[in-house]
């Protein structure tokens, strides 16, 4: 579990909440139906208008992942490619056969089953940099549905103020509704701000970096299954994969 999103999403409920106490005008101030209907319910409206329906059922997937984001053994895929290699030079490519059936990662497994088909070098690369391009956009279209919605919330917000001050112009007679109404329509600003900037815009770059992190992950698999592909040898595919470790 990624403990820092944790603490990130508990020290902004923090702020807002310990902001409001301290400011001396209480939890309650926080919650406006109103409010939580414009800002929300609308965020989410914009974005299924924005988005397709796979792109935005993906990126509800996806949002478990600034917690549990896959897991990312960079060290172990090095030596899983480089006993890969070793067994290609022993027995050959075709070698290769039981590990391609029994490698738990269907990526890693489709690089290996063209390694035991006898496929270019330069064949294997294109075919995994289209399935690795294509997963990437993907994940990105995903991301970017939690980008639009920090777009759009403190717009809504806006909104949600602008509509709450109509309604106080309404009751200008009554002053002793003045302060309570203004009071109310600010939180529909306060509602799309805070979840703009603390929760929909912090995900969505959570997110890019897991996916980045994957894509390299993934081009380190191909470097090394091309490599096997290519004979080089395995100590030097271990000193290139390397490389890709920071």
């Amino acid at each position: 579990m990624d403990i820092l999103s944790a603490i990130g999403l508990l020290l902004a409920l923090v702020a807002i909440i310990g902001g409001s106490i301290a400011k001396g005008s209480g939890v309650g101030a926080l919650w406006n139906g109103a409010a939580f209907v414009i800002v929300v319910v609308g965020t989410f409206g914009a974005a299924l208008l924005q988005a397709k329906l796979p792109v935005f059922l993906h990126a509800m997937r996806l949002l478990p992942w600034i917690f549990t984001a896959p897991r990312i053994d960079s060290e172990e895929a090095i030596q899983k490619i480089v006993s890969w290699s070793q067994i290609a030079r022993k027995e050959g490519l075709l070698g290769l056969e039981a590990q391609a059936e029994q490698e738990p990662d269907p990526f890693s497994s489709k690089g290996l089953q063209l390694l035991v088909d006898g496929t270019e070098p330069d064949t294997i690369r294109n075919i995994l940099d289209v399935e690795l391009g294509t997963r990437e956009h993907f994940d990105l279209q995903g991301a970017k549905v939690f980008e639009s919605m920090g777009i759009y919330a403190p717009t809504l917000g806006i909104i949600g103020a602008v509509m709450g001050l109509m309604a106080v112009m309404q009751n200008l007679a009554e002053p002793d509704k003045l302060g309570p109404g203004i009071a109310a329509a600010f939180v529909a600003t306060i509602y799309g701000i805070a979840s703009a900037n603390l929760f929909f815009l912090p995900v969505c770059n959570k997110l890019k970096a897991t996916i980045q992190d994957q894509t390299a992950y993934r081009e380190m698999i191909i470097d090394g299954i091309t490599s096997i592909a290519e004979g080089e040898n395995p100590r030097n595919i271990e000193t290139k994969l390397r490389g890709y470790i920071s």
